[in-house]
């Protein structure tokens, strides 16, 4: 599933990215640029803004569309989740937050100069950006990020045990 997000989604397009998913986002493109794309490209678009989805809805029902309604990212990924069913577990940490690049394994030695030398000196296993270039390892922020995804998993889990 590939998504476009408008430009008051900024964080629910990094979040997204970080579950592995495929999302555009660009805050200075127009909305008549958002939908061009969406269409062309087979993405489902995600907005805030109902004057978007009613001028644009003929063109949106091909590939379809999201209208989220809260401010706060977390209940904005909490929806789009819920409302696309989407895996929150199998493809974490697989896409760049920052580009949306996908994210590849390298070697350490390959990433030797590119980190601060304590986490070269403490991590094995590192992944750099096929875009940006941008590399990753599995520290604080990274388990931070984990946790953070586990208790969504779990309010969305509770959530669905409170409406059965």
């Amino acid at each position: 599933m590939r998504f476009i997000a408008d430009v008051m989604l900024g964080k629910l397009a990094r979040w997204l990215r970080i579950l592995g998913y495929d999302v555009v986002y660009d805050p200075n493109a127009e909305d008549e640029t958002l939908v061009a794309l969406a269409v062309a490209e087979g993405r489902i678009l995600l907005t805030k803004d109902r004057h978007l989805v009613e001028r644009w809805r003929k063109k949106l029902r091909q590939n379809g569309y999201l209208l989220l309604t809260s401010d706060d990212w977390r209940e904005q990924l909490k929806e789009t989740i819920s409302h696309f069913e989407l895996d929150i577990q199998n493809h974490r940490m697989t896409r760049c937050p920052d580009c949306n690049g996908l994210l590849e394994e390298v070697p350490k030695e390959s990433v030797r100069y590119k980190v601060p030398f304590f986490v070269f000196t403490v991590h094995d296993h590192f992944a750099r950006c096929n875009q940006c270039g941008k590399v990753y390892w599995a520290g604080s922020h990274y388990e931070r990020m984990n946790a953070a995804l586990d208790e969504l998993l779990s309010e969305l889990q509770r959530g669905h045990l409170g409406n059965a």
